[in-house]
């Protein structure tokens, strides 16, 4: 068996950490016989800078020929000023894979809650998982923009919420049997039928996993004051894109943050942080978040278990031995901490 996995570095420290992804899967496709093979292509600014647009034909060509693909970061302010945003490229990336589930797991490991931005008694024990669903709400809906006036619609199916809203059931039968539904129900008429959804599904199929409810505002208070009484956390577009981004400095940086997006059919991986152009290029971007999200890819698109967790003990084994970046209060570069995952992969 053999495996095709198109690499899409973007911009700003993308290429960077996206190298640091590429050296963990091929030490452990030479470990675990896994057969990987690399295709590496423009994407997002790097994309316009090159053909004129941020999710080029080439590209699209390379993506629908992968078995996965794994994605760094896109954007910058060099794109901000009129013609084609990089981030348009990643949207439209999702909707040509038909993701719908985005998958990012917040950990505190213990001996780690001293790096938590939060107390150590709060830190302590954060095991949870947020499934954001990922192909429809406001980042979707038909927008207008004009200079006095301008609309973005949110629009939610019932079977949108069902399918990203099983994701979550499932994974929860596999940790601890708890699924928290945030929304704004108490204003929104898309939140209202996102709940009613949620509950629907859960007493055809999920009887045996605890559901409780979250309004948005509530959750963001939560996530910082009892974040370890959560479980799997379900939520639409905007929110889950929000909520996890605050979530993902409670391990101690944005930059450990893994993300995987999944639907029916081949996923896209990716760490959670943004293009960092202010420490491009210098050597200095945490490498985590991508080399975990590398182990996200092994786990759901190659079926390895084993690989996946290999990837992981390796990180932790660099962690345990010192090694941090400079926005964990290390001084390791990028590439050492890369090389020291890759050594103990090997």
């Amino acid at each position: 068996m053999s495996y095709r996995i198109t690499l899409l570095p973007g911009d700003g420290v993308g290429p960077e950490v996206t190298a640091a992804a590429r050296a963990a899967l091929d030490a452990a496709s030479t470990a675990f016989n896994l057969g990987l093979s690399f295709d590496e292509r423009a994407f997002g600014g790097a994309g316009i800078d090159a053909f004129g647009a941020p999710y080029p034909d080439e590209t699209r060509t390379a993506v629908a020929a992968a078995d996965a693909i794994f994605l760094g970061a896109v954007g910058g302010p060099k794109w901000e000023k009129g013609g084609p945003r990089p981030e348009q490229g990643l949207l439209d990336l999702r909707r040509d894979l038909g993701v719908y589930a985005n998958l990012r797991p917040t950990i505190v490991a213990p001996g780690f809650e001293d790096r938590s931005p939060l107390k150590a008694d709060v830190a302590r024990g954060v095991d949870f998982l947020i499934v954001r669903e990922l192909n429809g709400g406001v980042y979707y809906g038909d927008r207008e923009e004009g200079k006095t006036r301008a609309s973005d619609l949110c629009v939610y199916t019932r079977d949108e919420v069902r399918r990203v809203a099983r994701v979550a059931f499932e994974a929860a039968r596999g940790r601890r049997g708890k699924v928290t539904s945030v929304d704004k129900a108490n204003v929104l008429a898309t939140s209202r039928l996102w709940r009613a959804a949620v509950e629907e599904l859960r007493a055809e199929a999920y009887a045996d996993v605890e559901l409780e409810h979250a309004l948005v505002d509530a959750m963001a208070m939560h996530l910082v004051t009892r974040p370890a009484s959560f479980d799997v956390i379900l939520t639409e577009n905007m929110f889950g894109d929000i909520l996890s981004d605050e979530a993902s400095v409670l391990s101690g940086s944005i930059g450990m943050a893994p993300s995987a997006s999944l639907g029916d059919g081949k996923g896209l991986y990716e760490p959670i942080h943004g293009s960092a152009p202010d420490i491009a290029g210098k050597g200095v971007a945490n490498p985590i978040g991508a080399i975990m999200s590398a182990a996200m890819l092994a786990r759901h698109s190659l079926g390895r278990d084993d690989a996946a967790a290999a990837i992981e003990r390796a990180v932790a084994g660099a962690l345990d031995d010192g090694l941090a970046t400079r926005d964990l209060g290390g001084d390791a570069t990028t590439t050492v901490f890369s090389n020291a995952v890759a050594e103990r992969l090997a």
